[in-house]
């Protein structure tokens, strides 16, 4: 990876927006209708930059929420670092850009006759339709567990109440107690995520219960930004030791994961068959695309949207558009800074596709903080550009990008997380007002 600094990667996303962010304006004969589903980083963002760029196109947004959680920052509200309140955030600043907000459920896509149906009975037609659903979880992959065990056994990767649930059961755990955290397989939603969470766990069972400590059993063998991970762990943590407060099971020692649960007993046995038994069990299942994306085809026979990496147009249906983490986006991870940028170039390229021009050719950024404990952050962060592999097939490649040095001074490590703190503030801002 090419060494980028701060200031570089900024005036390279700055130019890539600069492509993609300010379509020539015009306005076409008859109402342009645009109809997006889901209100999370990446429907309210193409909805937000849709009005922006043309404030012609008729815009609905139905999301069934009237508070969205980002999930990003969550971990903080688990470690008791954060306010449950501060993640969450209402559609007043898109209303006022002009975006019908409906909150209903979308029950149906209609693809032949333009259409999406909702669980309030409403009906409502497109000239294009983004769907940005998320994700949704195989509960079927772990015996044992599903939805209504996960109302006990929380996976809090869905931000709001299994946030609070997760937080709450830590905060009731005795101490010399154990938190068991099952991290899945990939792909899945934030990479990096189940080991910023259990960063900032074992943070908060340093201060406040010190005999107690957190088992990671993971799905894989290596994981995203390990070694920087594994330093801060050593540091603060003692990880490595007879006395680390954090244990990471390597999925080769898992047999790649866990098998089953069993609520009653709070217990997990791994595919290898050993059991573990937890004072809390915090169970992150396999994932696949937003539920909607799954009953309208747009996954074909796989877990996720195929989609041209030039649009985001879904390769199954013409005119649908798939955004965040539901959709196959090559090197791009699932990450809301992912799904914020895609979100910005499909807004320029409904734009011009509505009014007859072929779209620009895009470039997307993404940047991911981890916070590891007091002071203590790192990060990662990429541009991309649509190219081709080695057979011709059209990729979205990593053209240059930087990652938090290892052994980094505590000054560079303590900027790091006011830098993720700025970063939350500010894409929820541009994104929410």
């Amino acid at each position: 990876m090419t060494r980028l600094t701060r200031r570089n990667f900024i005036g390279a996303g700055a130019a890539a927006g600069l492509l993609l962010a300010v379509p020539t304006i015009s306005i076409a004969a008859g109402t342009k209708k645009v109809v997006v589903v889901g209100g999370g980083i990446g429907g309210a963002t193409v909805a937000r930059h849709l009005r922006m760029a043309d404030a012609s196109i008729e815009v609905t947004l139905i999301e069934p929420k009237k508070l969205y959680h980002t999930c990003f920052m969550s971990n903080e509200v688990i470690g008791g670092e954060r306010a449950l309140e501060s993640t969450g955030f209402g559609f007043d600043g898109l209303r006022a850009r002009g975006v019908k907000v409906v909150h209903d459920t979308v029950t149906a896509i209609e693809p032949d006759a333009r259409r999406v149906k909702t669980a309030g009975g409403e009906t409502f037609a497109y000239d294009r339709l983004v769907v940005a659903p998320g994700i949704d979880f195989k509960f079927d992959a772990i015996e044992g567990y599903g939805r209504e065990v996960a109302e006990k056994i929380p996976h809090a990767w869905q931000a709001g109440p299994q946030t609070a649930l997760l937080r709450k059961q830590i905060e009731a755990m005795p101490d010399g107690g154990t938190v068991v955290m099952c991290a899945p397989g990939n792909p899945f939603r934030c990479p990096p995520g189940p080991y910023e969470r259990a960063s900032l766990i074992a943070h908060y069972l340093k201060r406040h219960k010190p005999r107690s400590k957190i088992v990671i059993l993971d799905a894989k063998t290596d994981f995203a930004k390990q070694g920087l991970f594994q330093q801060g762990w050593t540091d603060l943590y003692g990880f490595g030791t007879d006395k680390s407060m954090i244990e990471w099971v390597s999925g080769d020692l898992t047999d790649r994961g866990i098998a089953s649960v069993d609520a009653d007993a709070m217990t997990v046995t791994t595919k290898f068959g050993d059991t573990y038994k937890a004072d809390v069990l915090n169970v992150i299942p396999p994932q696949r695309a937003g539920r909607i994306a799954v009953e309208a085809g747009l996954t074909g026979d796989g877990d996720w949207c195929p989609v041209d990496f030039l649009t985001f147009e879904s390769k199954i249906h013409k005119n649908i558009h798939v955004i965040g983490d539901a959709s196959i986006a090559s090197a791009m991870p699932k990450s809301g800074y992912s799904a914020n940028s895609q979100a910005k170039v499909v807004a320029a390229a409904i734009v011009a596709l509505l009014d007859g021009r072929e779209p620009g050719t895009p470039a997307y950024i993404n940047t991911c903080y981890s916070i590891v404990g007091e002071d203590w952050g790192i990060s990662v962060a990429a541009v991309y550009q649509v190219g081709a592999d080695d057979k011709g097939a059209q990729v979205i490649k990593s053209v240059s990008g930087g990652l938090t040095p290892m052994d980094a001074p505590a000054e560079h490590r303590r900027r790091e997380v006011e830098y993720a703190h700025s970063w939350f503030e500010n894409i929820t801002h541009a994104i929410y007002g």
